[in-house]
C-alpha cells in the first residue's frame, strides 16, 4: 500500500499537469531564492576569510600615534614616532614570530616603453612571512640586500601584466623614480579586500632602498608603521598587551598619558567583518524563506481545491474499504510529490543563478552542499506541512456525503 502512494500521487497530479506545474513553480522560486541568497551570503563570508588570509594570519599593525607639538594636537601617524629600535625590541618579545617595518608612497614605475604609476612599499623580509604570502616566481629579498640598500624589487601581479604584458619579470630590471631596480621576485595573486583596495597593486623593495634611494626622510631612524606577527591566534592578546608595555617603557610615558602609538588587531576586524556576513547571510535566508512559504500556501490552496473536486472519487474510495488514513496518506503523498519535484527543480534554477551572478554580475556566489541539501529538505518539510490540512480535510468526509457531491 505505502509503496503504491507515490505512483498513485503522481498519476494523479498527472492528470491536470498544467495545474501542478503552476502548483510547483512557487516551490520553484523558492527554492531557488534559498539556493542563491545562501549561495551569495556564502561567497561573501569567503571573500571576507580570503582578505584576511592575505592581510595576514595573526598580524597586529601597529601605527605611529598622534604627536603634539607646542600643545597643538596633529594628525595620528603625521609624526613618526616609532623607531627602528623598537622594532627590534619588539621582535625579541616571546610572544611574537616576525616584524616587519614598512614606509611606503606612489612612484612613477618604467620598463622599457611601458610606464605605471602605482604604489611601492619599502619593507623588511619577514613581511612575506607576517603576511603569510606566496611567491609565484622568483624569491625575496633578504637581510643581506637590507644591510646594503640593494636595489631589488618584488612585484604584484597588477604591476607586472601592466609593466610586462604577461611575461616573467624576474631578472628583468625597471626604473622606480628614474632609479634601476633588479625584480627578483613575483607575488602569487591575492585580489581585492572589501574596499576595492587591489592587493597586487604594488611593489615590494628594502626598507633602507627605499628610505635612502626613493623617498627619504626628515626623521631618521624613525618610521611609521610595522606589521607584528604573534605566535599564535592565542598569543594575540598577550601579544598585544606586550607591545604596548613595552613601547609605553621605551618613549618614556608616563602612568595615565596617553599612547603616541596604535596597536590594532587584524582578527577584530575579521569578527566584525564576520559577524556583518553572518548577519547578511540570515536576512538573505529570511527572505529567501517567504518566498518559500509563499509556495508553500499556494500548493495548499490547489490541494484544496482538488480535494473538492475529487470528493466523489474520495466516496467511492471509502465505500470499497479505503481508511481515513488511507485518503489522507494519499493527498499528502501528492502534496509532498509536488514539493519534492518542485524543490529538484528550484535547486537546479538556483545553481543555474548562481553561476550567472559569478559570470554576469561579477558577484561572489558559492553554493555548498549543505545549503543545497537544507534547500532540497525545506522543499519537502514545506509538502508536509502545507499538505497535512488538506489530506485531513480528505479524510473528514462521510462517505454518504461524498458519494453525494456534484
Amino acid at each position: 500500500m505505502f509503496a503504491a502512494l507515490p505512483a498513485e500521487a503522481w498519476k494523479a497530479l498527472s492528470a491536470h499537469p498544467l495545474r501542478t506545474m503552476l502548483a510547483m513553480l512557487g516551490m520553484i522560486v523558492g527554492v531557488a531564492s534559498v539556493v542563491v541568497m545562501l549561495a551569495v551570503a556564502q561567497g561573501s563570508e569567503e571573500r571576507v576569510q580570503q582578505m584576511m588570509r592575505t592581510l595576514g594570519s595573526n598580524v597586529l599593525v601597529v601605527n605611529s600615534g598622534a604627536s603634539v607639538a607646542s600643545g597643538v594636537r596633529q594628525a595620528s601617524g603625521a609624526t613618526p614616532t616609532l623607531t627602528l629600535g623598537d622594532v627590534e625590541a619588539i621582535r625579541a618579545l616571546d610572544s611574537v614570530r616576525a616584524v616587519s617595518p614598512t614606509t611606503w608612497n606612489t612612484a612613477q614605475i618604467v620598463f622599457d616603453n611601458q610606464n605605471w604609476l602605482g604604489p611601492v612599499q619599502g619593507c623588511h623580509p619577514d613581511i612575506i612571512e607576517v603576511r603569510d604570502w606566496t611567491i609565484a616566481s622568483g624569491g625575496v629579498f633578504d637581510e643581506s640586500d637590507l644591510r646594503s640598500a640593494a636595489r631589488k624589487a618584488v612585484l604584484g601581479g597588477t604591476v607586472a601584466d601592466k609593466l610586462f604584458a604577461g611575461r616573467d619579470p624576474v631578472g628583468e630590471t625597471i626604473r622606480i623614480r628614474n632609479v634601476p631596480f633588479t625584480v627578483v621576485g613575483l607575488l602569487a595573486r591575492k585580489g581585492q579586500t572589501l574596499d576595492g583596495w587591489d592587493l597586487d597593486d604594488i611593489i615590494y623593495v628594502p626598507l633602507s632602498t627605499a628610505r635612502r634611494d626613493l623617498f627619504g626622510s626628515a626623521f631618521p631612524d624613525r618610521i611609521h608603521r610595522m606589521l607584528v606577527e604573534a605566535n599564535s591566534a592565542q598569543a594575540l592578546p598577550q601579544a598585544e598587551a606586550d607591545i604596548r608595555l613595552l613601547l609605553r617603557t621605551r618613549h618614556r610615558i608616563a602612568e595615565g598619558a596617553e599612547d603616541d602609538f596604535v596597536v590594532r588587531r587584524q582578527d577584530a576586524f575579521y569578527d566584525a567583518e564576520q559577524k556583518t556576513a553572518g548577519t547578511m547571510r540570515t536576512l538573505l535566508a529570511t527572505i529567501a524563506s517567504v518566498s518559500l512559504l509563499v509556495g508553500g500556501i499556494g500548493i495548499m490552496n490547489i490541494m484544496l481545491v482538488t480535494v473538492t473536486e475529487r470528493t466523489r472519487e474520495i466516496g467511492l474510495r471509502m465505500a470499497v474499504g479505503a481508511r481515513r488514513r488511507d485518503i489522507a496518506l494519499q493527498f499528502l503523498y501528492e502534496a509532498i510529490v509536488v514539493c519534492v519535484a518542485g524543490g529538484m527543480l528550484g535547486l537546479a534554477a538556483g545553481v543555474a543563478g548562481a553561476w550567472v551572478a559569478v559570470e554576469h554580475f561579477a558577484m561572489n556566489a558559492i553554493v555548498t552542499a549543505p545549503a543545497a541539501l537544507a534547500a532540497f529538505a525545506a522543499s519537502a518539510i514545506a509538502g508536509l506541512c502545507f499538505g497535512i490540512y488538506p489530506a485531513l480535510r480528505a479524510a473528514s468526509l462521510s462517505p454518504a456525503q461524498a458519494l453525494r457531491a456534484e
